[in-house]
């Protein structure tokens, strides 16, 4: 629906579309306890269920807890592997996975994504983490084959915790069409948990962050806000409908869209993480050598996200997201709120697509008869740089 600014906003009756393979018995009030207390243990009990408050032990969570991409790109600046023949996705420029090929057919995509507790119910944690590093294997229009568990908890949680989270992220490889061979676990006071991932794609027909073109479409496979409301929950403001539609989107695999975008040969494709839209976007648009449009109305939105915005909810990722990409973005004349969400650090978020404009139409239609969720919201122009207007 539309709200009363023009913004694309997610409503109740567009559940389905972003349902994915979420939890269908994760209630929205196991996402973040309005009980926890910091460095406590405390277990918190909700319709005779009994969590722990992860999301206690940890100052962030989710891909809000990335590192500074600005940081990051001058720490990296120059690091590539010496014998570099057969690495066709590196570190010059970086992607969302590594691609190395193996002959003329087969390239293998690597990939490990992990991060501290956005939630508290420990299935549902292990679930969006196990989702969030697997989408990086579709992003790059790959197929996962293989993942290993990256852990990290303290021995005071419960083995019934730890085993939620496994057990959940076991379940989503499967969903995905890989196996979970094993995996490190680690002693940590702050826990963490993600996947180390392995696919196959074809050498000539991965996708990259490096391909949009003057004339393109720019499209998005799930609404923003994420970060924005979980990070209001922390905050005491909870919006129960946003965070049980934020939980579905965070369970999506990007697989179905994937396979949707492969015969429409895309010409860009990346998800939307922890750099926010506007983050991922700069990148997108630094490596095409071109320039992108966004149209401000057209951003779609879980419910609740805009009123967390203009109430003033940001997260710890929303300064280095600007610190990374505000000198390439002109937003003059958006509301600031809007702004904040195209900054939102989005976990395990959809995949920002840019293929020809007269694709659009059938890409969106096709969509649509599949029962899922897409959004074109911009397009693609000579020049540098982002717009947001």
């Amino acid at each position: 629906m539309t709200s009363a600014d023009g913004t694309r906003r997610l409503s109740q009756t567009s559940r389905g579309k972003v349902a994915g393979t979420a939890n269908p018995g994760a209630d929205p009030r196991l996402l973040l306890s309005p009980r926890q207390r910091r460095c406590s243990h405390t277990a918190v009990a909700y319709l005779g269920l009994v969590t722990v408050s992860l999301t206690a032990l940890a100052p962030s969570g989710g891909c809000a807890a990335k590192y500074s991409a600005a940081r990051l790109e001058e720490l990296l600046r120059g690091f590539v592997p010496a014998e570099a023949e057969n690495l066709l996705v590196g570190l010059a420029p970086a992607d969302d996975a590594a691609v190395y090929k193996l002959d003329e057919e087969r390239a293998l995509v690597f990939t490990l994504d992990f991060f501290p507790p956005l939630v508290d119910d420990p299935a549902l944690f292990g679930r969006i983490a196990a989702t969030n590093a697997l989408n990086d294997v579709f992003a790059m229009g790959g197929a996962p084959l293989l993942a290993l568990s990256i852990a990290a908890f303290p021995e005071s949680l419960p083995n019934e915790t730890l085993a939620a989270v496994f057990a959940a992220a076991a379940e989503q490889v499967r969903a995905a069409g890989a196996i979970l061979a094993g995996g490190h676990t680690l002693r940590d006071e702050e826990p963490k948990y993600g996947l180390a991932v392995v696919g196959t794609v074809h050498p000539a027909a991965f996708w990259s962050k490096a391909g949009a073109r003057a004339g393109d479409a720019v499209l998005l496979t799930k609404p923003l806000g994420t970060g924005m409301l979980l990070h209001a929950a922390r905050e005491g403001r909870r919006h129960e409908e946003g965070l049980t539609l934020a939980a579905a989107a965070m369970t999506e695999l990007n697989r179905d869209a994937a396979d949707i975008l492969r015969p429409f040969e895309p010409h860009a494709v990346t998800d939307v993480t922890g750099f926010g839209l506007l983050g991922h976007t700069h990148e997108m648009a630094e490596r095409s050598g071109v320039r992108i449009e966004l149209d401000a109305s057209a951003l779609p939105l879980l419910p609740g996200a805009l009123e967390a915005a203009a109430a003033g909810v940001r997260t710890g990722g929303d300064t280095r997201n600007r610190d990374f990409a505000g000198a390439h973005v002109q937003a003059e004349g958006v509301a600031e709120e809007l702004v904040a969400l195209a900054y939102d650090p989005q976990t395990s978020g959809g995949l920002l697509v840019t293929l020809p404009a007269d694709k659009g139409a059938v890409l969106e239609a096709t969509f649509a008869s599949r029962g899922l969720f897409v959004a074109r919201i911009g397009r693609v122009v000579e020049g540098a740089g982002v717009r947001l207007d």
